[in-house]
């Protein structure tokens, strides 16, 4: 396994459709080995390959128990709406507030090619939703109604909090 290189907005990668995979290899396991231990060691919640430079369908998803591979993954299902703050590996030291549906059904092939389905709520919902944006060329920020510095970010949580106490 090796760390990949994560690119970052304004890289022309970022905005090309990814092709699907058709072999289901080595080179598609060492692929997905990689973008996990990428993800992990950048402490991210998920990571579609064309983050890293590969413009083909697949996306690693950290679900805190397990971190599920999704290979030429599309949403079947979607219902409810939450609006919230995201990040992105690629857009660093910035946050932006982006509505998304709460419940999110899709369907995905794992490293073998077996087709599985997939369920997420909320923050897992919000990262396959914004995952997947990333396999058809799309930032968050394309969306984000508000964007603001990690630190600005920071703060508008603290008053917040003290608003709440």
């Amino acid at each position: 396994m090796a760390l990949r290189m994560i690119l970052t907005e304004g890289n022309p990668s970022l905005n090309k459709v990814s092709r699907p995979v058709t072999s289901f290899d080595d080179r598609l396991a060492v692929l997905l080995d990689d973008m996990k231990e990428t993800m992990t060691h950048a402490n991210g919640v998920g990571l579609a390959a064309p983050q890293v430079g590969i413009l083909r369908r697949v996306v690693v998803v950290d679900l805190g128990e397990e971190i599920i591979e999704l290979v030429n993954p599309r949403i079947l299902e979607q219902s409810g709406e939450q609006d919230g703050p995201e990040g992105c590996l690629s857009v660093p030291e910035r946050v932006g507030l982006v509505k998304r549906p709460n419940y999110v059904k899709l369907e995905a092939q794992d490293r073998h090619g077996d087709w599985y389905e997939y369920e997420g709520e909320e923050l897992i919902a919000r990262c396959f939703c914004h995952e997947l944006e990333h396999l058809d060329g799309h930032l968050y920020t394309e969306r984000a109604y508000q964007m603001m510095t990690q630190e600005e970010y920071e703060q508008m949580l603290k008053s917040q909090e003290e608003e709440e106490a």
